[in-house]
């Protein structure tokens, strides 16, 4: 079948039928710069999830002391006399 490598500086590549670049090894930049990438996406998720607990139910996130004292101290700006 054909099939032959290429040697470059960094890394060796083999090249195949499928036509795909299977990369035999990474250097440590890249390895690097994978776990960095996937790190990004944990935080990412995180983010998402977080955003959207808080979209579902605003009013947990905050202390109740922020939205509650005006109507335990009978002070509203807006009520009708």
């Amino acid at each position: 079948p054909f099939h032959y490598a290429i040697y470059n500086h960094s890394y060796r590549v083999e090249l195949r039928n499928s036509g795909h670049h299977v990369p035999s090894y990474l250097t440590l930049e890249q390895k690097a710069a994978f776990v960095f990438v996937l790190l990004l996406f944990i935080f990412l998720a995180l983010l998402i999830v977080r955003c959207f607990r808080i979209l579902l139910d605003p009013y947990r996130s905050m202390p109740s002391s922020n939205w509650t004292d005006h109507t335990e101290k009978d002070t509203f700006d807006y009520r009708i006399v």
